[in-house]
This record gives structure tokens, C-alpha cells and sequence, in this order.
């Protein structure tokens, strides 16, 4: 047997825990660790609660964002879309301008090359009327003579003129 006597060690270490055991309820240390628990309890729901609320805040302010992203990516299309509609209606205006502007020009030194050919060719016919006449003037004057030559020749320049002309 052991040194212990009639009780062994593992009886003493059973009376020391039910004793330990025993003075634990006496000062009622269950109920403190119960109410300690209870606390941390409700303040680990608080907290999860908490995190929870903000959890639903987070997310409504992705989709608002998100929303808001979209909205201006409608908007931005629309401006782009404007600007191109914008830039295809001047694009059309100018060039119309620009081909109203050539077609004036156009005809423009078209109606000035005719003059100028309708000038040309009248000072070519005034020319040749002009020489035409001092020649005749002079045959005739060479060929003719007296008042029936001068007669012949007033009236032959005359004629020559105005068919010439």
C-alpha cells in the first residue's frame, strides 16, 4: 500500500476539487462568468450587427455608384453621339459652301473669259474694218476722182461699216 494510509491521492485530489468546487458557488463565481459571458455575447451580436448594417450600406453605395457610372457612360455616348452628328452636319455645310463658292467662281471667270473673247474678237473686226476701209479708201481714191469719188467712197466706208460691225 502507499504512505498516504486508508485514502490515496486520487480521493484528496477529489475532496480538493469538490471543495474548490464548493467555494466556487459559495461567492457565486458562476454567475459572474456566466454574466461576463452573457456581455461578450451581446457585444459580439452588436458588433456582427453592426457589421452587418454597414455590409447593406456598402452595397447600396456600390449600386449607387454603379447606377451613377452608367448614367454617365449614357451621358458621355450621347455627347459623342452629338458631337459626331454635329461635326458630319458642319463637315456637309462647308463642303456645300465650298462647292456653292467654286461654282460662283466658275462662273465667274467663265462669264470673264467670254467677254474678254467677245472684246477679242470684236477689236479683231473693228481692226480689219479699220484696214479694210484704208485700203478701199485708197484704191479707191487712186482709181476715182472728183466729187462722184468722194460720193463712192463716203458710202462704200459706210456700208462696209455697218456690215462689219
Amino acid at each position: 500500500m502507499s504512505d498516504t494510509g486508508v485514502f490515496g491521492a486520487e480521493f484528496w485530489v477529489a475532496v480538493a476539487f469538490a471543495i474548490f468546487v464548493g467555494v466556487l458557488i459559495y461567492y457565486r463565481v458562476h454567475t459572474v462568468i456566466v454574466d461576463s459571458l452573457d456581455r461578450r455575447t451581446a457585444r459580439i451580436k452588436s458588433e456582427l450587427e453592426a457589421a452587418r448594417s454597414l455590409k447593406e450600406e456598402a452595397q447600396a453605395l456600390l449600386a449607387e455608384y454603379k447606377r451613377k457610372q452608367q448614367e454617365a457612360e449614357r451621358e458621355a455616348a450621347g455627347i459623342i453621339a452629338g458631337a459626331k452628328a454635329e461635326a458630319e452636319r458642319l463637315t456637309a455645310e462647308i463642303k456645300a459652301k465650298v462647292e456653292d463658292i467654286l461654282a460662283r467662281r466658275t462662273k465667274i471667270a467663265e462669264t470673264k473669259i467670254a467677254q474678254a473673247e467677245a472684246q477679242a474678237l470684236a477689236d479683231v473686226r473693228a481692226a480689219a474694218t479699220n484696214a479694210a476701209v484704208a485700203a478701199a479708201e485708197k484704191i479707191l481714191s487712186s482709181t476715182v476722182k472728183g466729187k462722184l469719188a468722194d460720193d463712192l467712197i463716203d458710202t462704200g466706208v459706210q456700208e462696209i461699216k455697218s456690215k462689219l460691225n
